[in-house]
């Protein structure tokens, strides 16, 4: 007999808030989730009310590379379960297990654990696949990439590692203005890869050209790009321009201006704005020195930092996300949540079963407190987190 729950209180889904709501969970699914009025049936013997908080569909996190102490790139099976566990804590429910610039061989053992480890199960939030964020960069946009494992994209090179992710590669993050590049953009749209642009110096034109060739998604819109200017409107013009295109944005008001998180939402709408964390290792750490592709990272208050001032990804969590788009950039509660669970699990084809809370979808919820801290989060119907009373 499969295991039923329900949970009263405000639910966010769908871009909206239902005030007195009713989500009630059977077995790894959900069974009803809207107004508890409309609900006529029975209750589970199990049911809690939320009380000043909300429920959310879970968060799934497109691009992360790591969180409390540990690293995608470490290769381990151990890594990959304390991210999971960790990443539920923060209400993160699915993940894209993202890699960095390094060698050939440390990519190759990094996917063949991803795709292993994630297969066996994870305990926390579920790994539905992988980021690739290099080699395939433009050096002097390279951010805190390092530099010497930075390579042009081959047709061998991008089939190999996408047969070695064998199914899980959903996300490429590539220099479209490259040697190589176009051809690698058509051959993985052919292979339904969503084609980023990113780490990238190509020019308005050229961004557009490689729109043409097949990428759909631009990576952390202003940072590591050409930026936007009135003669000469860059990748940041271009993914603004095209507006059927999506982006991601590191919304922790370092990155970005709060300002210009705004503008953002507002060209892209919640639909096309993907909130992502860039997490590495020394998220949810504290103050330090941490390790990031080899390089020393020296995390001070909410900034994490090469030794020559570059940004070096985040720490960042997906909850905060959500809290900085609602706070300081005036984004209604309803939509910053969509953009962190609804719009990413449409980017992955998967919002036919993830990303809203809805009947017949796999029940990955969370409850928010009202001070943006998670309080529970559950995947497939299985509580993997609760907070500390």
């Amino acid at each position: 007999m499969k295991e039923s729950f329900a949970l009263r209180g405000t639910v966010i889904t769908h871009g909206e808030e239902l005030p007195d709501g009713l989500v009630i969970v059977e077995g790894s699914k959900i069974l009803y989730a809207g107004p508890a009025a409309n609900w006529h049936q029975g209750l589970p013997e199990r049911v809690t009310d939320v009380g000043d908080g909300w429920i959310c569909p879970g968060f799934l996190d497109i691009h992360m590379h790591g969180i409390a102490g540990y690293d995608t790139m470490d290769a381990t099976p151990e890594s990959l379960q304390a991210i999971s566990t960790a990443l539920a804590r923060y209400g993160v429910t699915s993940f894209l297990a993202t890699t960095m610039t390094a060698s050939y061989e440390k990519l190759e053992q990094a996917l063949k654990n991803i795709v292993a480890t994630s297969r066996q199960g994870l305990e926390g939030a579920e790994a539905v696949g992988i980021h690739l964020e290099g080699p395939w960069i433009n050096p002097r946009y390279k951010g805190a990439q390092n530099e010497q494992d930075i390579s042009f994209p081959t047709l061998a090179e991008v089939r190999h590692m996408h047969e070695l992710a064998d199914g899980m590669l959903k996300v490429v993050t590539i220099a479209p203005e490259q040697p190589g590049a176009a051809e690698a953009i058509r051959w993985l749209n052919g292979q339904g890869v969503l084609v980023s642009a990113g780490h990238t110096g190509a020019s308005f034109d050229e961004a557009a050209q490689a729109v043409q060739a097949g990428v759909g998604h631009f990576t952390h819109c202003f940072n590591a790009m050409t930026g936007l200017h009135h003669r000469e409107p860059g990748v940041v013009g271009a993914a603004m321009y095209h507006e059927h295109l999506s982006t991601e944005l590191i919304a922790d008001g370092i990155h970005v201006h709060p300002a210009v998180m705004r503008i953002l939402y507002r060209v892209k709408k919640a639909d096309r704005l993907a909130l992502i964390s860039d997490s590495m290792r020394a998220a949810a750490m504290g103050e330090g020195k941490y390790d990031l592709g080899g390089q020393e990272v020296t995390v001070k208050g909410e900034e994490a930092k090469l030794a020559d001032g570059t940004l070096a990804g985040s720490i960042l969590t997906l909850n905060r996300a959500v809290e900085n788009m609602v706070k300081l950039s005036r984004v209604p509660l309803p939509e910053a949540v969509q953009m962190a669970s609804q719009t990413p699990a449409s980017l992955l084809g998967l919002d036919a079963k993830k990303g809203k809370l809805e009947s017949g979808y796999d029940a990955d919820l969370i409850v928010l407190a009202s001070n943006f801290t998670c309080r529970q989060t559950i995947v497939a119907g299985k509580e993997v987190y609760r907070a500390p009373e």
